[in-house]
């Protein structure tokens, strides 16, 4: 049944009780909660449907639309390449920038080859050395996000995934050049977050962003895997929740059906994007930039701080 046939019925059994009489009021009230937080759960499964579409836009998609002269930087110099995670040099116009992104593959062979976007200990590293090039000569660093989380295989951890991801966290927090991140399909946990700290975050509109999958939370939050859409909608992880709770900085608009339908349009709003954002950053001092990008993380979330535990120092 259609949710507006939903209620339409709803409404004729209110008139019902109504006229007979019924005290129902809080049952359904009751009801018509559970039915709004289906519809709510049903709009945000869209979200994560057009956030997965297997004709979904992926990085380079986007890289050879915005940018020109790509030219691909390869290895970590400590382990190896991983092609999870894409970089290389690039000009925003006539200004040179430096160009990091998640790549998924589009079929089952590019899919083996890119670990569906999901990147080991090496492809953080190879991010951050790009950064830390970019510092150097001083070009901007434009990021694309877009995987389910970081590889948490035996040999990504034995490497050290996570210490990988904290490196880079630490470091771009603190990077001493302008860094833009657009969020363009998943934004998947910490394997997002560690491409994804800037001095200006944007999401396009059907992409997600979130500390697990639906399906994880689901299963560790509902006890129920199933229950995925219920727990997407628990999860606020819509470009619109996200700039409500002032997480992201704005939502780059899509076509009715998703960003596949015109990939032009998409990476010209990108570009668009890129450009009035450079103008206005490349002409602060890096010392401000830096400040206001720390500032920003600092407000993220809320927190409360413990008191201290002094009685061993009365012990004494």
């Amino acid at each position: 049944m259609e949710q507006n046939e939903i209620e339409q019925k709803l409404g004729e059994i209110k008139k019902l009780a109504a006229r007979m009489g019924v005290d129902a009021g809080a049952e359904l009230e009751k009801l018509e909660a559970k039915i709004k937080a289906g519809s709510d759960a049903g709009k945000v499964w869209r979200h994560v449907e057009l956030a997965r579409h297997p004709m979904r836009p992926y990085a380079m998609d986007y890289i050879v639309r915005v940018f020109n002269g790509w030219t691909e930087l390869r290895g970590d110099r400590y382990f190896g390449d991983d092609p999870a995670i894409i970089g290389g040099l690039a000009f925003a116009g006539k200004r040179p920038v430096t160009v990091i992104a998640h790549q998924k593959g589009r079929t089952l062979k590019e899919n083996l080859f890119r670990n569906h976007g999901m990147a080991n200990p090496e492809g953080y590293r190879k991010a951050l050395r790009l950064a830390r090039q970019a510092e150097k000569f001083r070009r901007p660093v434009i990021t694309f996000v877009d995987t389910a989380g970081a590889y948490p295989g035996l040999g990504s951890e034995e490497r050290g995934i996570g210490e990988a991801i904290a490196r880079n966290l630490f470091e771009l927090s603190r990077l001493q050049t302008p860094v833009i991140c657009f969020i363009i399909g998943e934004g998947g946990s910490g394997g997002a977050l560690g491409l994804c700290v800037g001095d200006k975050v944007y999401m396009l509109e059907n992409a997600i962003y979130s500390v697990i999958s639906p399906e994880g939370g689901a299963s560790i939050l509902l006890r129920d895997s199933a229950r995925a859409k219920d727990a997407a909608a628990m999860l606020r992880l819509t470009s619109a929740d996200l700039l409500r709770f002032k997480l992201i900085n704005g939502v780059i608009n899509e076509p009715e059906g998703g960003a596949h339908m015109d990939i032009d349009g998409v990476a010209r709003q990108i570009k668009a994007v890129i450009d009035r954002e450079l103008d206005e950053l490349c002409a602060r001092p890096i010392q401000a930039i830096v400040r206001y990008r720390n500032k920003k993380i600092s407000k993220m979330g809320q927190w409360q701080d413990a008191p201290l535990n002094t009685g061993a120092k009365d012990a004494l």
